[in-house]
């Protein structure tokens, strides 16, 4: 295993911790109805768009049409946004900050909406003091795309072997290992931290 320069980081579920329930479960009586709201209605693919960089304003455009009766819960999304989250994951802070203390360069390479991604850099703020970090809205492509990783290669500018890169999907993890970055899946701070040393980072 190679010695790792810098660390390439996701974002959502490896360092903020986001979930859609935690809003609708205030909007909606029962578990069982916020979950055939979110598997039926909000759905994941349905929010991919906003991470393609669809606005979230055109995209809920045909999905307000299609279920009128639940139109503020659809607008809820963009509006309440911020109410899908709790701060970093649990363990993630301190880690982040070590490696900066260290001197470790550090990305990040996020599936997110472009138009959100001021209110996260307000709510974790070393987020926005990265090097650089590759936007997945910005760029109009999302992980596992092939091209998300070739515009953090070119944006990096290191080896991408030299490169350790944590996600929580193992799909992302495998497409960046073909893209030449040593990758692994994301299961918590400690194993983070166990990896990390793992590719001789000082943590």
């Amino acid at each position: 295993m190679s010695g790792a320069q810098a660390v390439l980081w996701d974002f959502g579920n490896v360092l903020v911790d986001w979930n859609p329930r935690r809003l609708y479960t205030k909007l909606i009586d029962s578990d069982a109805a916020v979950e055939a709201f979110l598997g039926g209605v909000c759905t994941m693919a349905w929010h991919q768009a906003h991470d393609r960089g669809v606005a979230m304003a055109e995209n809920r455009r045909a999905l307000i049409e299609a279920h009128p009766d639940k139109s503020d819960l659809i607008l809820a999304w963009d509006t309440r946004w911020a109410e899908m989250f709790d701060g970093w994951v649990t363990g993630m802070e301190a880690l982040v900050a070590g490696l900066k203390a260290a001197g470790i360069p550090q990305y990040g390479l996020t599936n997110y909406p472009a138009e959100k991604i001021p209110h996260l850099y307000e709510t974790l703020p070393p987020l926005a003091r990265f090097r650089d970090v590759i936007v997945s809205g910005d760029e109009g492509v999302i992980k596992p795309d092939p091209a998300i990783y070739a515009i953090a290669r070119a944006r990096i500018g290191l080896d991408p072997a030299r490169v350790i890169f944590l996600d929580d999907r193992e799909e992302n993890v495998i497409a960046a290992r073909a893209a030449g970055f040593q990758a692994e899946v994301f299961t918590g701070a400690q194993a983070a931290r166990l990896t990390l040393r793992a590719h001789g980072l000082p943590v």
